[in-house]
């Protein structure tokens, strides 16, 4: 039985890995630190209904509590790790870099080196679409320079890369990064937009639609997602042969290191998507038009095109079919 580690179980896309892994076999530990950045109620019954699986184990515990870190991994012995824990938001690290700071930085670095020390298989890390920054031609390819982030939240994840590539080629230790995109779905966070536009109408409040609703995204289905997590799992990067990089791929030419866009491909007008939820709601927002807010892009878009041509799949959930799928879990786990 494979044995994956994964932190960050009791948040929105761990949760939804774990029970993918589970469901296919996979033994999984979790560790995840329960912090109050959003509802900590909705991250225990998260934890809640993957401990009714029996091959599920879990550890509530800070990245930066390197002792617990370490002592809870070499006692599990992981065949793969996949980091999916840290200070996640945009906006939040406009009033609060610190916590990015401990948990993204220090955090990490704590998981590399268990990495190391473990001589994991592979491990898997979380980006984010924001280390394209300023960048405007799009859709986003993994091999275009990410070198002008916008925020503090986007340059932690910069350096997380970084980071992960000098380990991966002093160690040889096979790792892969993964650029997410606009992540949405069953059991979303409360500080993203659909869960916030869904509340907001159902309660008769006003939603916040910056730059006048001139903004597009690559809305990602969180299934697709870790869909795609778990193939990558499968697809441990390998250094090259002198240096020779197969056109396309970001893979490292001196180390087993690959940067890896998940994305649905497709760019979505944010007003066209409250329009979608409005529809399913059968109900009309009330909408608040807001100038571009500090630290944000008008635009991301994902050229995922690589993700196929290492694992063969593509992301393609339609906007409407998973807004109907975050509705009604919304409103069976909320009553409304």
């Amino acid at each position: 039985m494979r044995k994956v580690f994964i932190t960050g179980t009791a948040g929105f896309i761990g949760f939804h890995l774990a029970q993918l892994l589970l469901g296919e076999g996979f033994r999984v530990h979790g560790f995840d630190g329960m912090t109050d950045y959003y509802d900590v109620t909705l991250k225990q019954k998260n934890h809640q209904v993957l401990r009714q699986h029996p091959n599920f184990t879990a550890t509530q515990g800070m990245l930066e509590d390197n002792e617990l870190l370490s002592t809870i991994a070499a006692d599990f012995k992981p065949d793969v790790i996949v980091h999916l824990a840290g200070q996640a938001g945009v906006r939040y690290s406009l009033e609060n870099p610190r916590s990015y700071l401990d948990s993204n930085i220090v955090g990490t670095f704590n998981l590399m080196e268990v990495a190391r020390q473990l001589e994991v298989g592979h491990i898997l890390m979380a980006s984010t679409s924001s280390v394209y920054g300023s960048n405007e031609e799009m859709p986003f390819v993994e091999t275009e320079k990410a070198d002008t982030p916008l925020t503090f939240y986007a340059a932690t994840k910069k350096a997380n890369e970084a980071m992960a590539h000098s380990y991966a080629h002093l160690w040889n230790l096979p790792t892969t990064m993964f650029r997410f995109f606009t992540v949405y779905g069953p059991n979303g966070r409360p500080d993203l937009a659909p869960f916030k536009f869904v509340d907001a109408i159902l309660d008769g409040r006003p939603i916040d639609i910056y730059n006048h609703g001139d903004m597009y995204r690559d809305f990602t289905y969180v299934t697709d997602l870790v869909r795609g997590i778990r193939l990558l799992i499968d697809t441990p990067p390998v250094r090259p042969d002198n240096r020779e990089v197969p056109e396309g791929d970001s893979l490292s030419p001196v180390a087993p290191y690959r940067i890896v866009n998940i994305g649905n491909s497709e760019k979505v007008r944010l007003l066209d998507f409250v329009e979608a939820i409005e529809e399913e709601l059968g109900q009309k927002a009330i909408r608040n038009y807001m100038p571009m807010q500090l630290g944000d892009v008008p635009a991301t878009w994902a050229n995922a095109e690589l993700l196929r041509t290492l694992t063969g799949y593509k992301p393609q959930t339609d906007i409407k079919v998973g807004i109907r799928e975050f509705v009604a879990w919304f409103r069976e786990y909320y009553a409304k």
